[in-house]
């Protein structure tokens, strides 16, 4: 495995244009595969677009039916 298959988390927040948070929420919610080493994550670049095709941030609020 070379550094360069994969990404900080850091790097990934910004390909994405979000958060480092952002990104480890992705992570642990499912959406975003990673691994962990030691205490860090590491991300491949191709499973970027996975959350880029969907939309990363919080489902919109949608008012109840009258």
């Amino acid at each position: 495995m070379s550094d360069k298959e994969y990404l900080t988390t850091a790097e990934a927040a910004e390909r994405l244009g979000m958060t480092e948070s952002g990104v480890r929420r992705l992570i642990l919610t499912g959406r975003l595969p990673a691994r962990k080493i030691g205490r860090d994550w590491i991300i491949q670049p191709a499973d970027l677009r996975t959350v880029k095709k969907s939309n990363a941030g919080r489902p919109r609020k949608t008012q109840a039916p009258d």
